[in-house]
């Protein structure tokens, strides 16, 4: 089966890439190469990508309908994995229309795409940036998501209702799912772990916002990926058992669509994060503390339980292990 896989050369992206090809997929791979970051960490996952077998490249912006529909038409895929996104909620800040571009126009552009092939299904990134300004913890997929804190978790919601509109219209089984924080080799150095790791390597302070006072439901990336590659083969189909006078979120009884959580479902205090990180590195952080920054939000805890239900998800890597694997693969990529 062919995949249509968008963000490819990102983080999460290239490890699905190799899983999808691993299993002896297709994969049809999209990616613009943004500069949000370093551009030459995501032309070396690319580069890992092109030396396989079944793997075709397209740099491609996903503004442009025309060939992105072009591009589908040539190679039919089946099902579309769908992670390119603008990322960050403090970019937004000074980069809106970043956003607007990439996460509402270009997921415009996916649907119609999913919709000109009638895939069998499409698979989305979410975020749990979603929940915002609710303390209300574990975060479930039960409860509301009406007030988001950052133009990216924004985006990112209206993604999960453009998706549902385009599976009750037009029958195109959608799934989303609402990531937690990943971490793992191959990592977006913009994020806590990368940026942790290079500060500590250097010798230099460590920003720790919120004064440390933060928790996040830290998920290393091969969890995240067997999630990812369950979900795909697990086609939603409308819930009969959804009651329309009483409607949940996560599922739709007049469309094939479903909203998961994927997380490992266990909190990490930030300031045990970092003496783990320490250990695996053998470095002591000097630690700079600060106010918590604008669109952040204190806690994260995912609810896996609803993903868990349907596909058996069970994340298998500890915060030691997956932090130990992460330090190993900075060493060696960064010569640190």
């Amino acid at each position: 089966m062919t995949i249509l896989l968008t963000g490819a050369a990102g983080f999460i992206g290239s490890h699905v890439a190799h899983r999808l090809l691993d299993e002896g997929r297709r994969v049809v791979a999209v990616d613009n190469f943004t500069p949000y970051y370093d551009v030459k960490l995501k032309e070396a996952r690319w580069a890992r990508l092109e030396a396989r077998e079944g793997f075709s490249g397209h740099r491609l912006n996903l503004t442009d309908k025309a060939g992105l529909l072009a591009l589908c038409d040539k190679t039919e895929p089946r099902k579309i994995v769908h992670l390119a996104a603008q990322a960050g909620v403090r970019y937004g800040i000074d980069n809106p229309q970043a956003y607007v571009d990439s996460n509402l126009t270009g997921f415009m552009n996916v649907l119609e795409a999913a919709r000109a092939l009638s895939v069998e299904h499409l698979v989305f990134a979410s975020t749990s940036s979603v929940y915002g300004a609710d303390r209300a913890m574990p975060f479930s997929e039960q409860q509301g998501v009406a007030h988001p804190v950052s133009l990216y978790a924004a985006t990112k919601r209206c993604n999960e209702i453009l998706a549902h509109s385009y599976a009750h219209i037009f029958k195109i089984p959608a799934t989303g799912l609402r990531f937690f924080t990943v971490y793992g080799p191959w990592g977006r150095p913009d994020m806590a772990p990368q940026k942790f790791a290079a500060r500590i390597f250097a010798g230099d302070p460590v920003d720790v916002y919120n004064d440390g006072k933060m928790m996040r439901d830290f998920t290393f990336v091969e969890d995240i990926v067997e999630g990812v590659m369950r979900v795909a083969d697990h086609i939603p189909v409308a819930d009969e058992t959804w009651d329309a006078m009483s409607p949940t979120p996560d599922s739709s009884g007049v469309a094939p669509f479903r909203i998961y959580n994927i997380g490992r479902g266990a909190p990490v205090d930030l300031m045990d994060f970092i003496a783990i990180l320490e250990k695996h590195i053998g470095k002591t952080a000097v630690r700079n503390y600060m106010p918590i920054q604008a669109g952040d939000v204190e806690n994260t805890w995912c609810d896996v339980t609803a993903l868990q239900s349907a596909v058996g998800y069970q994340p298998k890597v500890s915060l030691d292990e997956g932090l130990a694997k992460t330090v190993a693969w900075f060493r060696e990529y960064y010569k640190a």
